[in-house]
């Protein structure tokens, strides 16, 4: 069985790669933008292409039996990007596709960057692959990148709750279905953490976890804009990052799902958990 795994250089490939390492009957294969970059396993094929390329796509994707489509980084045409390599999964015979999405992904979602998962998944429907869909949540351990060096989390996520999952247990969810993945053909799998909680008492849960004070700081829309204006971004990707606390404070991820503990046979990891040991 050859399963090929894009973004393999980031970190939910990446662990989900060395989650399938010497599994009985299993050629990997690792597709990312760079050679460079890829992590070295013993044994595994390597390949470089952009979703962007559609020849190095088919190349990169030929004789896969399970394919791991990894979702675009912010882009302005990443949904182009993954019309592009989703047409090269059906070119090369790609026999299952796994897609990383977002929770609630649809057209209307409050999370603007969901909005791209909700047509890249109509367009995975319509292709005529098998598919699996990973709607995570938003990563807990990513909580430690918005915080920062000074331990504050700021955006307008109001009281809003949100389930964040570990990602580590989407790595292990994905593997996991690359590995087996007729029985998931067709399916929908949420992707949560156990609980869903507030900034404010995410902060309080990774205060205790890492045995440093964080902070959040629930910002006005304005202000919002007005800190994230040192970084240059177009004004979309803005959007992007305000949203992501704009849906949670309109209660759009109050949502517990039960995908990990089905696929894996355990609960999920606490904030806690992911934050003292992040990915």
């Amino acid at each position: 069985m050859r399963i090929v795994l894009t973004g393999a250089s980031g970190r939910i490939g990446a662990a989900a790669a060395r989650r399938l390492v010497g599994a009985p009957g299993v050629q990997l294969r690792l597709v990312g933008r760079s050679l460079d970059r890829l992590p070295r396993i013993e044994g595994a094929e390597v390949a470089q292409a952009e979703f962007s390329d559609a020849a190095a796509c088919r190349a990169a994707f030929a004789g896969a039996d399970a394919l791991l489509l990894v979702s675009a980084g912010e882009a302005a045409d990443r949904l182009d990007q993954h019309r592009i390599a989703i047409e090269a999964a059906t070119e090369a015979g790609v026999g299952h596709v796994v897609y990383t999405s977002f929770l609630g992904a649809s057209e209307d979602a409050g999370f603007t960057l969901a909005r791209d998962h909700g047509a890249t998944e109509q367009l995975l429907r319509g292709s005529g692959l098998a598919w699996t869909l990973l709607r995570d949540s938003f990563y807990a351990d990513v909580l430690l990148d918005f915080a920062g060096p000074d331990r504050v989390i700021r955006g307008p996520g109001g009281t809003g709750r949100c389930a964040f999952v570990s990602r580590r247990d989407v790595a292990e969810v994905a593997a996991a279905v690359l590995r087996d993945p007729a029985p998931w053909a067709g399916r929908t799998l949420d992707l949560t953490g156990p609980v869903a909680v507030s900034f404010a008492e995410a902060a309080l849960l990774m205060t205790r976890a890492r045995g440093e004070e964080y902070e959040f700081v629930d910002e006005t829309l304005a202000e919002a804009r007005a800190s994230r204006a040192p970084y240059g971004a177009p004004d979309w990707q803005v959007d992007a990052w305000i949203s992501t606390y704009t849906a949670i404070a309109d209660g759009e991820l109050d949502v517990v799902g039960g995908g990990v503990e089905e696929v894996l046979g355990r609960p999920p990891r606490t904030l806690e958990q992911a934050v003292a040991e992040p990915l």
